[in-house]
C-alpha cells in the first residue's frame, strides 16, 4: 500500500515541486553549503543551486550580470559587477557561490562572489 501511495504522489507531483526536490538533493550533497532559506545575513556563506534567470544590466560605466540562483528552498540574486558574460554560465547551470549575503528591498543578494561551475 505504501508503494502505491508513493507512486500516486509521484504522478500528481508538479514539475516545479520535482525540480525543487532534485535541486535540494544536489545542493545538500555539496560540502559546506547552506540552504538559502536558512543562510545567515552579512556572513560569508557557500550556496549551491541552479541558475533560474540571467539578466544583463547595461548601465554606462556600471554594467553588471545578474543571476537568480535557486536551491529549492529560496532564491538569491548573484551580481557580477563589470561583467556582461561569464563563460559557462547559462540557464539551468549548477553553480556553487561563496560570498557575503545581504538584503536590499527584500531581495537576497550576493555581490561578486567566488564562483564554481559544476557538471
Amino acid at each position: 500500500m505504501r508503494t502505491l501511495r508513493r507512486f500516486l504522489d509521484r504522478l500528481t507531483e508538479t514539475d516545479e515541486a520535482r525540480l525543487s526536490a532534485e535541486i535540494r538533493e544536489w545542493a545538500d550533497s555539496v560540502p559546506g553549503s547552506v540552504r538559502i532559506a536558512s543562510a545567515p545575513m552579512r556572513e560569508r556563506v557557500k550556496i549551491a543551486g541552479i541558475i533560474r534567470r540571467l539578466t544583463v544590466l547595461p548601465m554606462k560605466d556600471n554594467e553588471s550580470l545578474e543571476a537568480h540562483v535557486s536551491d529549492g528552498t529560496g532564491e538569491v540574486v548573484i551580481r557580477f559587477m563589470g561583467r556582461r558574460t561569464i563563460v559557462g554560465l547559462g540557464l539551468g547551470t549548477k553553480i556553487v557561490v561563496e560570498g557575503v549575503l545581504g538584503e536590499q528591498h527584500g531581495i537576497l543578494q550576493m555581490l561578486n562572489p567566488q564562483l564554481e561551475l559544476t557538471l
